[in-house]
């Protein structure tokens, strides 16, 4: 697996970010039963900069937690049976990894987030990492049952990975 990190915001003293990205991406992953090696970029900004890319990208003019942009369309959210049938531009040449996405986070938002739920930082950024590769393979939550499936399939996946909604700050 490659993740392409970037830092942007600068020092975050509660985490090891790079190190946990890649644990928590690789263990959603490994939920998911991906059976290609795959490929994430991860840019990490303050609010100022998400506030700027979700207006352009989204046309929300204001900022957000976490951005995903897919690099596929799946048929079926998680199903990575589709790439056994048809794979033109889903995996990098030279790697050969299935190309996800990219995952864009305000670490304003983790740090606030992470107080106003009275969890750890390590538990909110955790999250938002999971729920936007969720987002990169397919899955939504626009409507109630979507939703809902997201949500129990995060759970699981952190609770997997032992960052429990328990931790405190």
């Amino acid at each position: 697996m490659t993740i392409n990190f970037e830092n942007e915001y600068g020092e975050i003293p509660e985490l090891a970010p790079e190190a946990l990205a890649r644990q928590v991406i690789s263990g959603a992953l490994d939920h998911l039963d991906c059976p290609y090696e795959a490929q994430v970029s991860l840019l990490l900004v303050d609010d100022a900069e998400i506030h700027r890319l979700n207006l352009a990208h989204r046309g929300v003019d204001r900022p957000t937690d976490v951005l995903s942009f897919p690099m596929t369309e799946y048929r079926q959210p998680g199903d990575f049976t589709m790439f056994e049938e048809e794979s033109v531009g889903c995996f990098d040449p030279d790697s050969g990894e299935l190309l996800l996405g990219d995952i864009v986070l305000s670490m304003d938002r983790v740090l606030a987030q992470a107080k106003e739920y009275g969890h750890s930082v390590r538990r909110e950024y955790a999250f938002l990492i999971v729920h936007s590769v969720l987002h990169l393979v397919g899955y939504d939550h626009m409507e109630k049952d979507e939703a809902e499936e997201m949500e129990r399939i995060q759970e699981e996946i952190l609770n997997e990975l032992n960052i429990l909604r328990e931790e405190s700050l």
